[in-house]
């Protein structure tokens, strides 16, 4: 329908009966007094924070997006009853309160950012990078159009949250973890035991007997559910991506050369050189020090003489792509090693760039990487067609056009299995092939049959369509279709079961002060050693849960887990505990701290928030909310 609509609309004649259209029903609402419906709740804010207001519309656009946001990174899309089953509008009303807050706090301190750096960070950002590693102008506007932005509106966006990141780093940016903390981190996770155990396995169960036709009907009875069918359902699907297209389009040996001698450092191991740079305030102290430096001075002369440690002038061994100032990366690349540069204007001031080493690169010679090369040349030539045929086999399925009949017309692919909620097929083994970075399966079963689904965006840009053709419901299987499963999982439990008492009564006699090599000895059973124990880690016979049993069990203590099977118990005693020592330099201890001093940051800094919102007053307008959690009609 809002297809149809979509493209009524696409045409003037289509605009203006649409106009009327919407100008009638308007109408309608103001006779039959509802014209609280574009006005929203009765009320225009939602919530007030200081002199800031979120008003209802701004909350419910901000709250779609986060809709559509989230189900992009689930791979599918998030019901309204989803949604409000997990109470997203709290938490998202909670999020922009707290926003609104820091932004307020900006604007008492006038803090701002220029245009200019606005426009470094933007560019500098790794996910609008091209297969060049260079910014792509056609990623950026795809994804931010993807994402629901305007141009304007997204640097806007990162200037308010840029200001809030000073903001944060000035409250907590300089916070240290307390030594006891890390410590402790330290201690839970390089703890160490040792343990003595024996394995209880089916051969300590004994016989059981075959069961009767009447046990095992009345097992079946009692864990039928155990054994239904799950629900299946057959889903058509089209993939539609710059690899589909990139067959057609036709790249020439020169076209591939030219890019390979553009791009030759991704070809291989770029050259990297050793680079000082001193930066001055000005062109003449610049040519001044270059002076001096051609009549004897080092280049260590003139960083002392300015007061800079080696430190400060050093910026490491880099390939000519890692510098940020593309006009000193092209002096540094230009000099021998040794050499020094005449003053270079930069970004920052004037510099010279002193080069101590040279590394020589190596590239992989063309032959190697032609069809590489050309691959991603056809690949990136394909990317402007993708929004075009996406709006085409969009306007086709609202003609009805099922997704066979679109992959045949535009010369794609399509697909259609059966699978059920974990992505298996009825022969029990996973659907080939799905595409990566969106989950189709999730997708198609929060959906229906002949409901029209939005396409979603694969990772690379591309799309991927998906209609559900058939549902066979979840349903009982009688008992001649699970005979065999049902009797392999009554002898489980029995084979459990009996175990579990023949452990017991182990620990029984552990705890009586029995040796194990005696007790394992009476019992027909070994004893064994594991040593070096960590929480979290397998090992041997033993689970992640089998160890955590072992650490939440004293030293010279027994205990009982559950082994690699169901079937399988293990009976241990502790017979060492390690603690580890606590090396704060050692380069573990550096990540633990780090790692705490981020969750410390953020502790800190939520408590700033809280005070910054009890200071300028927050009002929650509770009656608009209640009406918009609970998707009330009028609202």
């Amino acid at each position: 329908m809002l297809r149809g609509l979509h493209k009524a609309s696409s045409h003037w004649l289509g605009k203006l009966v649409m106009a009327g259209l919407f100008g009638f029903l308007a109408l309608s609402f103001a006779v039959w007094g509802i014209g609280d419906i574009f006005r929203g709740f009765g009320r225009s804010s939602l919530a007030k924070i200081g002199s800031t207001e979120i008003s209802v519309e701004q909350f419910r656009h901000a709250y779609n997006e986060h809709l559509q946001q989230l189900g992009r990174r689930l791979g599918r899309p998030i019901s309204a009853d989803q949604a409000r089953a997990l109470g997203l509008e709290r938490q998202l009303l909670s999020q922009l309160t707290a926003e609104a807050s820091l932004d307020e706090r900006a604007r008492q301190l006038g803090l701002n950012l220029s245009d200019a750096e606005i426009a470094r960070e933007i560019t500098a950002d790794a996910n609008f990078r091209g297969p060049t590693g260079q910014f792509d102008p056609f990623r950026f506007q795809q994804m931010i159009r993807s994402a629901g932005f305007t141009e304007a509106r997204y640097a806007a966006e990162q200037r308010r949250v840029a200001l809030r990141r000073e903001i944060a780093e000035t409250v907590s940016g300089a916070l240290g973890a307390p030594k006891a903390l890390a410590d402790a981190v330290n201690r839970f996770q390089n703890e160490q035991r040792a343990i003595d155990y024996m394995v209880l396995d089916r051969a300590q169960a004994g016989d059981i007997a075959a069961p009767t036709p009447e046990l095992i009907g009345k097992y079946y009875e009692e864990h039928k559910g155990q054994f239904r069918a799950p629900e299946y359902r057959k889903i058509a699907m089209l993939t539609l991506s710059a690899q589909d297209l990139a067959g057609a389009v036709e790249v020439s040996e020169a076209d591939a050369r030219r890019y390979y001698e553009d791009h030759r450092d991704h070809y291989g191991t770029p050259e990297k050189r050793r680079i000082e740079q001193v930066v001055f305030p000005n062109a003449d102290d610049a040519r001044a020090a270059a002076d001096r430096i051609g009549k004897g001075s080092s280049f260590a002369d003139v960083v002392a003489e300015r007061g800079l440690k080696p430190q400060d002038v050093d910026l490491g061994l880099v390939a000519k792509s890692e510098l940020l100032d593309r006009t000193v990366a092209d002096a540094a690349f230009a000099v021998p090693e040794g050499g020094l540069s005449a003053p270079v204007a930069g970004r920052f001031g004037t510099v010279l760039v002193h080069v101590t080493k040279i590394e020589a690169g190596h590239s992989r010679p063309y032959e190697e990487v032609a069809a590489e090369i050309k691959q991603q040349i056809a690949v990136d030539r394909a990317r402007p067609q993708l929004i075009d045929l996406r709006d085409k086999i969009e306007d086709d399925r609202a003609a009805g056009l099922h997704l066979d009949e679109i992959a045949q017309k535009y010369k794609l692919t399509a697909r259609n299995f059966e699978a059920d909620r974990s992505g298996r097929g009825p022969d029990a083994g996973p659907i080939k092939d799905p595409p990566s970075g969106v989950d189709v399966i999730s997708a198609a079963f929060g959906s229906n049959v002949g409901v029209d689904n939005e396409a979603l965006q694969l990772p690379s840009g591309g799309f991927v369509w998906y209609d559900v053709t058939a549902i066979a419901p979840s349903h009982d299987r009688g008992l001649d279709e699970v005979k065999e499963q049902v009797e392999a999982r009554w002898r489980d439990d029995q084979v459990a079961r009996r175990l579990a008492a023949k452990a017991s009564e182990l620990i029984d006699k552990l705890k009586s002060g029995m040796p194990m090599a005696d007790l394992a000895a009476q019992s027909g059973l070994k004893v064994e050693a594991l040593w070096g124990l960590k929480r979290g880690n397998a090992s041997g016979p033993f689970s992640i849960g089998a160890v955590d049993a072992v650490f939440q069990t004293p030293k010279d203590a027994a205990g009982i887990a559950q082994g690699q099977s169901p079937a399988e118990r293990i009976v241990f005693r502790v017979t060492e505990i390690k603690v580890p020592t606590f090396d704060p330099a050692s380069a573990e201890a550096k990540h633990y701290a780090d790692t705490l001093r981020q969750a410390v940051a953020d502790d800190l800094f939520g408590q700033y928030v809280a005070q910054l919102e009890t200071d300028l007053g927050v009002s929650i307008n509770e009656d608009a909310l209640r009406r918009f959690a609970g998707g009330e009609p009028e609202y």
